[in-house]
């Protein structure tokens, strides 16, 4: 019999059946004064993760909480400045930041949730971004 593998709670963003889709939702990993805020989206069995940062003004881009989608679900918006983003490559279509990209988190589907990837350092990741 072999055995089950745990699943790491400290890296779980949600169960993957809690997002519609299209649909997005933010989240926070990690403690102190800088944990990591991303935001995952889900495009059909898909799903993708990224930093809540705009590229653009450097604060997040769901002005309303979990609202990271135009009305139709088709692309990515900045509530603040609209931004339009490409929900599977986080590139900027349309905007003040057009031609940059979103930072991309890895993500995983692992026994019905989506986690960070193994290969994630959180506070690699956010040190690198206060650098920006």
């Amino acid at each position: 019999m072999s055995a089950a593998r745990q699943i790491d709670v400290e890296r779980v963003v949600c169960r993957f059946s809690e997002l519609t889709d299209p649909g997005a939702r933010g989240f926070t990993i990690g403690t102190g004064d800088w944990p990591l805020r991303g935001f995952i989206v889900r495009v059909r069995d898909a799903v993708r993760g990224y930093v809540n940062h705009c590229p653009h003004a450097g604060h997040s881009l769901d002005l309303i909480p979990h609202r990271f989608l135009t009305h139709d679900g088709a692309l990515i918006l900045c509530g603040s400045h609209g931004a339009l983003f490409d929900k599977l490559s986080g590139y900027c279509i349309a905007g003040p930041c057009a031609g940059q990209n979103l930072r991309a988190i890895p993500v995983k589907l692992e026994g019905g949730f989506v986690m960070l990837a193994d290969e994630v350092d959180v506070g690699a990741l956010m040190r690198s971004i206060d650098a920006i």
